[in-house]
C-alpha cells in the first residue's frame, strides 16, 4: 500500500475509524448527543476529503479497488444521503425506548459498505462490500425491536439476503471458472480476445450475479421483500435502504456492465429488458391497491429502479449521464418522503395509515408542502428534479430507439400518478372530526433535513447544469 493510495480512500478509512471512534466512546461513556455529533463529524470529515482524493485520483489501490472520479461521485452521494439520515434519525430515536448509540456504528458500516461496492474492481471487494452492507442493516431493520413488525423485517431481509449472496457466489464462481480471473480489468480483456470466453459458463454465472444484483435493487420478480421489510423498519432505515444500499449496487453495476461490454451479449439485455419492464408495471399496478404510506413509497422505489434500467440498458454515454443523474433526483426525494414520514412518527407507531396524512395541511401546513413536492418530484412534474431525471432516461432510451421501454415508462408514469394523487388529496382532505389537535413531535434536526431536502429538489429540476457538469466529468473509464 502506498503513500497515494491511502490517500485515495481516506473517504474509506475515515468512515471506517469513526464508526470504531464511535465504539470505543459508547463503551466508555453512552450519550445519545456525543453519538450524533462524532457521527457527523466523521460523515463531514469524509465528505470533504473527497477533493483530497481527487487530487491524486485515478489510483488502483491493490487489486479489489479503484478509486477515480466515478468512485468519489458515488462516495459522496452516499456519505450526503447518510448525513440526511442521521439527521433524521436523532428525532426519531429519542422518542423510543431503545440504546440509541448502536444505531450510528451500523449506519456508517452500512454506508462503507454501499462506498466499497462503487469502487469494487474485483469479485472479492464486490463481496465484501455487499457482506458490510447487508449485515449491517439485518440490525437496522429490526433496530426498533419491540415492534413484533421489526424483528419481523430484519428476519425477512437477513433470509432473503443469504440466499440472494449465494446466487452471488455461485454465480462468480462459474464466471471465474469461465475466464479465470476475478478482477474486472482482465475479465474484460479475455472477453476481448477473438476466443472468448466459455459460454456454457459465463451465460449461467452472469444470470446468477444478475439474480444477486436484482434482490438488492428490489427490482420485479425478486422484489417481495421490499413492501414488508420498508413497513417494518424504522423510516430513517427504510430511507436508507431505498437510498444508499441501491446506489452503491447501481454504481458497481454500472461499472461492471460497462467495463465488460455486457451490452454486447444478447441474452443478458433480454433479461435486464424483461426485469425493467416487469419492474415498471408490477409494482405500479401493485402499489393502487395500497393505504400505507410505507408500502407505497417501497413499490414507488421498485418502479424508479425500473425507470433507471430503461437508461441502463440504452447504453452509451448520455445512459450512464441519466442513470447517475435519476440517482441524485431519487435520493433526494425519497429521502425527503421518508423523512416526512420520521418527523410524523411517534413512540408507540410509524405514520404509516393514509389516514394519517388526512388533513396534514390544516395541521402542519409546512409538512404537507414538503411531502407534496416529494410525491410531485416522484410522479415526474416540471420544476422537480424528478421531472429533469426522467427527461434524461427518456433522452437517453430515444437516443438507442428503445421505445417500446419508452412507451412502458409513460404508462407505467401515469399509473403511478394516480396513487401519488391519492396521498395528495389525503394532504389537504378536511381532517376527522374525531382527531383532536395534533402534539408535534420535536424533531428540529429532521426539518432542517426536509428544508434542505426540498431546496435541492426544486434547484435541481431549476438548474441542473452545474451537477451534470460534475457527472460527465465522473463518467467511468
Amino acid at each position: 500500500m502506498t503513500t497515494a493510495g491511502l490517500i485515495a480512500i481516506l473517504p474509506l478509512l475515515l468512515l471506517s475509524g469513526t464508526a470504531v471512534g464511535l465504539m470505543l466512546i459508547i463503551s466508555i461513556h453512552r450519550s445519545h448527543r456525543i453519538a450524533l455529533g462524532l457521527t457527523l463529524l466523521g460523515l463531514a470529515a469524509a465528505f470533504g476529503s473527497l477533493w483530497i482524493s481527487a487530487e491524486i485520483v485515478p489510483q488502483r489501490v491493490t487489486s479489489l479497488l479503484m478509486i477515480d472520479q466515478y468512485a468519489l461521485f458515488y462516495f459522496g452521494m452516499v456519505i450526503a444521503a447518510t448525513i440526511a439520515v442521521v439527521g433524521l434519525a436523532y428525532g426519531y430515536l429519542e422518542q423510543q425506548a431503545v440504546e440509541k448509540e448502536e444505531f450510528y456504528i451500523l449506519l456508517l458500516t452500512a454506508a462503507l459498505g454501499a462506498a466499497v461496492l462503487a469502487a469494487s474492481s474485483h469479485f472479492v471487494s464486490f463481496f465484501l462490500g455487499l457482506e458490510v452492507l447487508s449485515i449491517s442493516l439485518y440490525a437496522l431493520n429490526a433496530y426498533i425491536y419491540p415492534r413484533k413488525t421489526a424483528l419481523e423485517a430484519g428476519i425477512k431481509y437477513l433470509v432473503l439476503a443469504a440466499a440472494s449472496a449465494a446466487f452471488l457466489l455461485f454465480g462468480m464462481a462459474l464466471i471465474y471458472a469461465a475466464v479465470g480471473t476475478m478482477e474486472f480489468g482482465h475479465m474484460a480483456e479475455l472477453m476481448m480476445e477473438s476466443a472468448g470466453p466459455n459460454r456454457t459458463l459465463l451465460l449461467p454465472g452472469l444470470a446468477m450475479i444478475i439474480t444477486g444484483i436484482a434482490f438488492k435493487l428490489a427490482l420485479v420478480p425478486f422484489h417481495m421483500w421490499t413492501p414488508d421489510v420498508y413497513q417494518g423498519a424504522p423510516p430513517p432505515v427504510a430511507a436508507f435502504i431505498a437510498t444508499v444500499s441501491k446506489g452503491g449496487m447501481f454504481a458497481l453495476l454500472l461499472r461492471y456492465f460497462y467495463r465488460l461490454e455486457l451490452h454486447n451479449y444478447g441474452p443478458v439485455v433480454v433479461v435486464f429488458t424483461i426485469i425493467a419492464i416487469a419492474s415498471m408495471l408490477g409494482s405500479n399496478l401493485l402499489a393502487l391497491l395500497q393505504s400505507n404510506v410505507k408500502r407505497i413509497l417501497a413499490y414507488s422505489s421498485i418502479a424508479h429502479m425500473g425507470y433507471a434500467l430503461v437508461a441502463f440498458i440504452a447504453s452509451g454515454e448520455l445512459a450512464v449521464q441519466a442513470v447517475t443523474f435519476y440517482l441524485v433526483a431519487y435520493f433526494v426525494t425519497i429521502i425527503g418522503a421518508f423523512g416526512v414520514v420520521t418527523v410524523l412518527s411517534n413512540s408507540e407507531e410509524d405514520a404509516e395509515s393514509l389516514e394519517a396524512y388526512r388533513g396534514l395541511f390544516w395541521r402542519r401546513p409546512a409538512l404537507a408542502g414538503v411531502m407534496t413536492a416529494m410525491l410531485l418530484s416522484l410522479t415526474g412534474i416540471p420544476v422537480t428534479a424528478g421531472f429533469i431525471g426522467k427527461f434524461y432516461v427518456v433522452a437517453a432510451g430515444a437516443s438507442s430507439s428503445a421505445w417500446a421501454l419508452i412507451i412502458i415508462l409513460v404508462v407505467s408514469s401515469v399509473i403511478g400518478a394516480f396513487y401519488y394523487l391519492r396521498v395528495i388529496f389525503a394532504l389537504y382532505a378536511g381532517a376527522p372530526e374525531d382527531r383532536g389537535a395534533e402534539a408535534a413531535p420535536r424533531m428540529a434536526l429532521g426539518s432542517s433535513v426536509l428544508v434542505v431536502l426540498t431546496v435541492l429538489l426544486i434547484w435541481l429540476g431549476v438548474y441542473p447544469a452545474p451537477l451534470l457538469h460534475v457527472i460527465r466529468a465522473a463518467l467511468p473509464g
